[in-house]
């Protein structure tokens, strides 16, 4: 009996969501370092085994290049006394990375979320999941912002 073939979609979405979590790794790295992000990308893409894929590059270049409107959706959606600097800065990376999704790509906002979500459950303190989701669960709930 031949092996039953992948559900359709399913290897892209695994890729996506390593994509995703190697742009965190890229954009935490850098915030921590002090460094510039797009720097941090090109080092690690020179030296990557395996290689980095194009969607984290379109990750940390979107981010990098939305930074101060992506900053300011999310402190416009933190509760009060939040301010971005008290964020964790794994959250922090993941919720830049989940807010340039829904706002600058053709991914769904429920898809965006749901990876950020998952990725503060692996990466970062108990309360992150809640955080995180209800940040973005605002910022998509809102109304577009010109």
């Amino acid at each position: 009996m031949a092996p039953a073939s992948p559900r359709p979609g399913h290897s892209k979405k695994a890729t996506r969501t390593k994509a995703r979590k190697r742009a965190v790794d890229i954009l935490f790295e850098a915030e921590l370092r002090g460094d510039d992000p797009l720097s941090t990308l090109s080092v690690r893409t020179e030296d990557a085994d395996p290689p980095v894929r194009d969607f984290t590059t379109e990750l940390v270049q979107g981010v990098c290049q939305n930074r101060a409107e992506i900053d300011q959706r999310i402190i416009g959606h933190l509760a009060s006394g939040w301010t971005l600097p008290r964020i964790p800065r794994v959250d922090r990376a993941v919720l830049r990375m989940a807010v340039y999704e829904i706002g600058w790509t053709e991914v769904p906002p429920p898809v965006a979320v749901a990876e950020a979500v998952a990725l503060v459950e692996d990466l970062s303190t108990d309360d992150s999941p809640k955080f995180v989701n209800g940040v973005l669960g605002s910022i998509v709930d809102s109304p577009a912002e010109d």
